[in-house]
């Protein structure tokens, strides 16, 4: 199993979080949150982004744990400087918290992560 640590620069910031009204959305989880990340790369290393894992916690404390291979489909190759940014979004049943980390391998072959922050979902009443 590999093990990941956290390389000093590379880091995450939510963008902006915003409430999606979704007709479509399943019934027990109604709620759409589109959220916009960028992963900044400042260290010194070239970081390869493996794949993800969020852990998305509703006001009931029961988790939802969503692993995946690369960010939508890709696998972002971020030089020193880099930057990558997109969106996506989550499907919940009621206010809720997310956060996770990117796993990512640098150009020797270690395993090394970026933290995403804790970020809220509050559904408007």
């Amino acid at each position: 199993m590999d093990t990941y640590r956290e390389l000093p620069g590379l880091w995450v910031s939510i963008d902006r979080v915003e409430y999606v009204p979704n007709p479509s959305a399943p019934p027990h989880r109604p709620h759409q949150f589109a959220y916009y990340v960028t992963i900044h790369n400042d260290s010194l290393k070239v970081v390869t982004v493996l794949g993800r894992k969020w852990v998305v916690t509703n006001a009931k404390g029961h988790k939802m744990v969503v692993e995946a291979d690369g960010v939508v489909g890709q696998f972002p190759r971020l030089t020193p400087g880099d930057q990558f940014q997109y969106n996506s979004y989550h499907l919940i049943d009621g206010d809720s918290t997310a956060e996770g980390a990117y796993l990512c391998r640098d150009a020797e072959g270690a395993g090394v992560l970026a933290r995403i922050p804790l970020f809220q979902m509050k559904v408007p009443q």
